[in-house]
């Protein structure tokens, strides 16, 4: 059986994505640690690599609408990037525990590594049409609100939701779909 039964069959469509920190640790309440995946986000789409539609980032997930020539490869080196990257950053500030949490979550197979942030796979769901799009752009922008962290989409910080709003998001996404 395949670790991830979702699959990307279309790659130049835009698909939601979902990012899962491995056993849902909370890494994305450190600012500097969004700032990881904001930042390389952005230096996917200056380079040419990827659309981003959207995104949200929570404290243990993220949610992205993106497409990509190869957007499979192109997810992949993102987690591995900011995999490699975050990790250097609790390592440089010495939060031992969560570093243990991330060796003793780590998948067996992973002999290559002695921690793991992200969980397996991306659960990509194509966006064919236009309903579906404003379906899961809504479902992002509201999930800092379903949790309770703000009554208003716009309000959070790490979401696209301003870019739709106002042009006024942390970074820059693909407004025509």
């Amino acid at each position: 059986m395949a670790r991830d039964r979702y699959k990307i069959r279309c790659d130049q469509h835009p698909h939601f994505l979902t990012g899962t920190i491995i056993n849902w640790i909370p890494i994305f309440t450190r600012p500097e640690a969004a700032q990881i995946v904001l930042d390389s986000l952005q230096y996917l789409q200056t380079n040419g690599e990827l659309k981003l539609y959207g995104f949200v980032i929570m404290e243990n997930h993220l949610h992205l609408i993106a497409s990509a020539e190869r957007l499979t490869k192109v997810i992949g080196r993102f987690k591995s990037f900011t995999g490699k990257t975050i990790i250097g950053l609790l390592k440089s500030r010495g939060e031992d525990g969560v570093l243990q949490q991330l060796s003793y979550a780590k998948a067996r197979h992973k002999m290559d590594r002695d921690r793991q942030l992200w969980q397996e796979g991306s659960h990509p769901v194509l966006i064919s049409n236009e309903e579906i799009m404003r379906q899961k752009l809504e479902y992002i922008h509201h999930n800092p609100v379903r949790r309770g962290y703000v009554d208003e989409p716009t309000h959070w910080r790490y979401s696209s939701a301003r870019n739709y709003a106002d042009g006024d998001g942390l970074i820059g996404i693909t407004l025509e779909w």
